[in-house]
């Protein structure tokens, strides 16, 4: 075993490799941009080293600035972890010739399967079944074009290199073949510097399962089992599990033989996943669709159900050693769950978010009736920016069955509090508690179909109500000292009986309300208010002006009426495009004066390797931009104003009129 390891990452990945090389008494080393220098990775290893500036490029994404990194620490070894660098072919080559083990497959397996168009060629040749869909690597967009019209529509394109749903586009229409092919591009080269597209057939209601295969360096391979996950939005993994409810004993024993060959097919070695698309109604006619060269975001499922630790494993694999297990060793016992906490407010659209996290639990620990486990990369004080994958944790739970699983998995997520950031908790204890979820009547589309049913309509009257009560408790008097009667929140008025106090409030993602306090009893501290209305007792989390509850959080200020109507005069509300996101302008394609159409798609905001087209509300003209590419943006923040065409028909006039009787005063002069 090594006595030095590296982990080339950040965030809850980090943290969690570091945990088992704790385990084993090997020393840990960190790396960290200037964004993460007091992250809970950075403390939490037994040494750190800086990277560099914020940007991934300059910092985790340096390959030569990570070997600096082992070099000066002295580590034997890298683990990528997941994401970054981790299925970089280059990157594996450079740790070989530079001494250091890398804690992942060959090379030539990272380049072989991280070529999606090779990865299905070469997996076909060794038997296992691939989705139809085009051939050849390199395609022009005019290529890609045809293929998929060749295929029919709906298609699916994707990146050739890379992972995780991103740069993923599913096109039903071909008139908007040519536009969602150059998206696609975009997004892959943003995420892996790649914008190399193959395109294929897309299968209706799919089931995503996928296998997970564990190699030693002596040719000896074995799976794991599988993990359902078909709980996706926008093509990236939300909930995950396993096993599966679809797969039986054969079905499964064939998925993981083909797993087993495709990991074959390309000399692998350490921890795989081996990625299928599995028609719901026939689950015996499954495709393989990609395999990953890394350690799976979704792995302490197989974990929980296996008993093993997949790190430890990753790490004796590259350090020789042989697996002492057979494929008969490998047993499945109940049942595990994860969700995935991200840094996006599904009350607006899901849209990447961001802050700082002012109060934090996170559920962990062994009960009764099942495992709960939260591997995560926050602590109180830690900035969510935009610059790195929206990922924060993942909550686990198992179980010996997979209600019991489910259960604790909601219970879980109802505990979790995450005030500062908002988050999407609330909407996956939501999820988890959906007919065919419970059912496991499951398949990729069902998230985005459901969606708006596991959004609450509004704020519930109860946090205003609990809002309204810390501003009334924040001025009530002390009993230490003087107050000054007019600053308390009391109604007195002058001859007359006290008039209830109105508090104008503003929730974040909804429209201004006015509320007086209904109920009686309520009751605020530090970090909890409890109220009291129509006969139920409420009970909030507390953080400054956050409040959140099973999951869910709201941040409430106070609101001036008048200020706001002063503040946001300069522009008209349906004229004005605002961010809608906290992040960069990557692509500004108008220009003050230009004329567009309602929809045109005139900016792109990226955040968190996701993109975001900023279109026209409607016809008119560019009036005002106040963005280039490059500039980074806060949310809500103007970018541009598109006057419709009969506004900017008369402001242009009136500038044209102004300018005529400034010609004729200076020719009176």
């Amino acid at each position: 075993m090594f006595d030095t390891v590296l982990v080339a990452n950040r965030g809850e990945i980090a943290v969690r490799v570091i945990r088992t090389l704790r385990a084993l008494g090997v020393r840990s080393v960190a790396v960290f941009s200037d964004a993460d220098a007091d992250a809970r990775h950075v403390r939490e290893a037994d040494t750190a080293v800086r990277l560099g500036p914020a940007p991934a490029a300059e910092s985790y994404l340096s390959v030569e600035r990570i070997l600096a990194a082992a070099a000066a620490s002295g580590a034997q070894a890298i683990h990528p972890g997941y994401g970054f660098l981790a299925e970089n072919a280059t990157f594996a080559r450079a740790c070989a010739d530079a001494g250091l083990v890398f804690i992942g497959p060959p090379a030539s397996a990272i380049e072989l399967m991280g070529d999606k168009i090779r990865a299905k060629e070469t997996v076909k040749e060794a038997g296992v079944p691939v989705v139809p869909g085009s051939s050849g690597s390199g395609l022009t967009d005019a290529e890609l074009a045809a293929a998929a019209r060749e295929i029919g529509t709906p298609v699916l394109l994707k990146p050739s290199a890379g992972g995780g749903g991103k740069g993923m586009r599913l096109v039903r229409d071909e008139a908007l073949l040519a536009e969602e092919i150059a998206a696609a591009r975009r997004e892959a080269r943003a995420s892996f510097g790649d914008d190399t597209l193959l395109v294929e057939r897309w299968i209706d209601r799919p089931r995503h399962i996928e296998i997970q295969v564990l190699a030693d360096g002596q040719g000896h391979v074995i799976h794991l089992g599988e993990r359902e996950c078909s709980l996706q939005r926008r093509h990236q993994k939300i909930i995950e599990e396993a096993p599966s409810v679809l797969l039986d004993e054969a079905t499964r024993a064939a998925m993981g033989e083909a797993a087993v060959q495709a990991a074959r097919s390309c000399g692998y070695a350490g921890a795989g996943t081996v990625e299928f698309i599995v028609p719901g109604k026939d689950p015996s006619s499954y495709y393989f669709m990609e395999m990953n060269t890394r350690l799976q975001v979704e792995h302490p499922v197989t974990e929980l159900i296996t008993g093993l630790d997949l790190v430890e494993w990753q790490l004796r694999v590259a350090a020789g050693e042989r697996l002492p297990f057979a494929q008969e060793d490998i047993t499945l016992t109940g049942h595990a769950v994860e969700a995935r906490i991200c840094a996006e407010d599904p009350s607006r659209g899901f849209l990447p978010s961001g802050g700082t996290v002012l109060a934090l639990r996170e559920p962990q620990g062994r009960q009764a009736v099942g495992a709960v486990r939260t591997d995560s990369g926050l602590s109180e004080g830690t900035e969510v920016g935009s610059l790195y994958d929206p990922m924060l944790s993942k909550v686990i739970a198992y179980g010996p069955d997979r209600a019991t699983a489910l259960r604790k998995l909601r219970a879980a997520l109802a505990g979790t509090v995450t005030l500062g950031v908002p988050t999407n908790a609330g909407f996956l204890r939501r999820l988890l508690a959906h007919p065919a979820v419970v059912a496991g009547e499951l398949d990729t589309g069902l998230v985005e179909r459901e969606v708006d049913g596991l959004i609450p309509d509004g704020v519930p009257d109860e946090v205003y109500e609990a809002a309204a009560a810390v501003r009334e408790a924040a001025l009530a008097p002390s009993g230490d000292g003087w107050t000054d009667p007019f600053s308390v929140p009391s109604g007195w008025r002058l001859g007359g009986t006290p008039a209830p106090v109105t508090h104008w409030l503003h929730a974040a993602g909804h429209e201004p309300v006015t509320h007086r306090l209904r109920g009686s009893g309520h009751t605020v501290t530090a970090d909890h208010v409890s109220v009291t209305l129509d006969g139920t007792r409420h009970t909030f989390h507390r953080a400054g002006d956050w409040l959140g509850r099973d999951g869910d959080a709201w941040q409430v200020r106070d609101h001036d009426p008048v200020e706001a109507s002063l503040t946001g005069a300069a522009h008209a509300g349906a004229d004005a495009l605002t961010a809608p996101m906290p992040g960069t302008v990557t692509v500004v394609k108008v220009s003050p004066g230009d004329r567009v159409s309602a929809g045109q798609s005139l900016l792109v905001v990226e955040a968190m390797k996701m993109e975001h087209v900023i279109c026209a509300p409607h016809a008119g003209t560019v009036t005002e931009l106040d963005v280039t590419a490059g500039t980074t943006v806060a949310m809500d923040q103007v970018l541009a104003v598109v006057l419709p065409d009969d506004e900017a028909h008369d402001e242009a006039h009136d500038g044209a009129h102004d300018g005529a009787h400034d010609e004729a005063r200076e020719a009176g002069r």
